[in-house]
């Protein structure tokens, strides 16, 4: 009973931690810019009108707002797809990035911009998150393919990799040939970017993203159940056939959205589960999914400010600054798996 209460009280901490560096997140990203704002004409533009009508107002409203939810909602996102992904494949370093899944989508729907610029004059925010879907499941359908036919893990991962390369050299080649009135800042996406964001484009975002958040949720008991072993989840009644389906489209819809609306971005998806499960010191989901969400976003609102602050004028790509935080997490994780293997 007592260890049980120390592990609840450690995660109440962690929680209240999460959501302290958050809302610290959310007033640094909507603070610090190129236009000076202080702080306390921050919080008077958030809750007075006393600015109203002001270039400061729009500035904070129309331009740091969008873009700082589009970072949370979506760094939530990559998160949690990271962690269904790699409860999946029962592998710490899978991820939808890693897995070619987020250059699938990105191939996609590069092509589909292409098409429709020409035809239509352009895509609609939920056209574009399902030409992603499209391309992720395409993705994620080759990977599955090969892991019917090979047991070996770190043959599949190298497999997704190569696919994740070959839809990289599909979506330049499009990028190469397109017109530039086909495909207006299509190579600044493809590096990544939450830049450029409205409130329209936040709407399908969070619609998006929190109606798959809240069908991962639903699912809490069977991926308990599913991490235990397939044996112990058919034992338990479970469907994991059904379950199997429901985790790929869940993952795929989050990270084609994350796609979608910000290019590919690398190593949130692995590192972020793995920095939620040792900050909570437990696998249970149903710790760990919120905690993932919440760590994801404010990973991505941390990295965004660094992206656009650290040599501004000029914004880095969100996949630089992500790689260059993530990547060490994941050098680490290898790291100590090998050293408790040994």
């Amino acid at each position: 009973m007592e260890k049980r209460d120390s592990g609840i009280l450690r995660w109440e901490i962690c929680y209240a931690v999460l959501v302290l560096l958050l809302f610290a997140a959310v007033v640094a990203n909507i603070w610090i810019g190129s236009a000076n704002i202080s702080v306390g004409d921050v919080f008077k533009i958030l809750f007075t009108d006393v600015f109203r009508g002001q270039a400061q107002y729009t500035i904070v409203w129309s331009i740091r707002m969008p873009r700082m939810a589009a970072a949370a909602l979506l760094g939530g996102a990559l998160g949690v797809s990271g962690y269904l992904i790699q409860t999946y494949f029962r592998n710490p370093i899978a991820s939808p990035f890693v897995l070619g899944i987020s250059s699938g989508a990105k191939m996609v729907l590069a092509f589909c911009v292409v098409i429709a610029t020409n035809l239509l004059g352009g895509l609609s925010g939920v056209s574009m998150v399902v030409a992603s879907f499209i391309g992720s499941l395409l993705a994620m359908g080759f990977v599955l393919l090969c892991a019917g036919k090979t047991k070996n893990m770190a043959i599949l991962l190298i497999i997704g990799i190569m696919i994740g390369y070959i839809c990289s050299a599909i979506t330049d080649l499009i990028i190469t040939f397109a017109k530039d009135e086909e495909i207006v800042n299509l190579t600044y996406w493809s590096m990544g970017s939450f830049s450029g964001k409205d409130w329209d484009d936040v709407a399908v975002i969070a619609g998006f993203v929190l109606v798959s958040f809240a069908g991962t949720m639903l699912l809490v008991k069977p991926i308990a159940a599913f991490r235990m072993g397939e044996g112990y989840a058919q034992s338990m009644g479970m469907n994991v056939k059904l379950f199997r389906v429901l985790i790929i489209l869940l993952s795929s819809v989050m990270s084609a959205c994350v796609v979608a609306y910000a290019g590919p971005v690398s190593f949130v998806g692995i590192a972020v589960p793995h920095l939620t499960k040792m900050m909570f010191s437990t696998s249970r989901p149903a710790v760990i999914l919120p905690g993932t969400f919440l760590m994801g976003a404010v990973f991505c609102m941390i990295c965004d400010l660094i992206a656009r602050t650290a040599f501004a004028p000029t914004e880095l790509a969100i996949g630089t600054v992500t790689a260059i935080f993530g990547a060490p997490v994941v050098i680490a994780m290898l790291l100590s798996r090998r050293r408790r293997e040994l």
